[in-house]
């Protein structure tokens, strides 16, 4: 898949339901080593900033599980701090409060960061 593939393929997931952890994981659905559905499970709670508790985004929580999952643990951090570049923060009770991007355009920008670790 393309950088731009798996953007939209993470936003639509997002439409069709999925949580913002699970739709950044799902987008790499095809390089992770688990099952789709274990990783839909695992990445379940971390939606809604862990359990709705609006603490650390889920889009960044998916990108670090899906960086775990396919080698790169080395690269989350750089990933966390260009997603607060870009983004704001990494919170998201204040990223939602700050108002300047819908979550579904951050599970995109999300996908696409990660995009230039995992298929490289």
């Amino acid at each position: 898949m393309t950088k731009e593939e798996r953007i939209e393929h993470a936003k639509a997931l997002h439409k069709q339901g999925c949580n913002c952890c699970q739709a950044v994981l799902m987008a790499y659905a095809d390089r992770l080593p688990i099952k789709g559905e274990d990783a839909m499970n695992v990445a379940a709670p971390f939606g809604r900033g862990l359990a709705g508790t609006r603490e650390v985004c889920g889009c960044v929580s998916g990108m670090a599980m899906a960086c775990g999952l396919t080698g790169h643990t080395a690269d989350t951090r750089a990933l966390i701090e260009r997603f607060r570049e870009e983004e704001g923060d990494i919170v998201c009770g204040r990223l939602l409060a700050a108002g300047k991007k819908p979550c579904n355009t951050m599970i995109g920008d999300a996908a696409g960061l990660l995009a230039g670790v995992i298929d490289v």
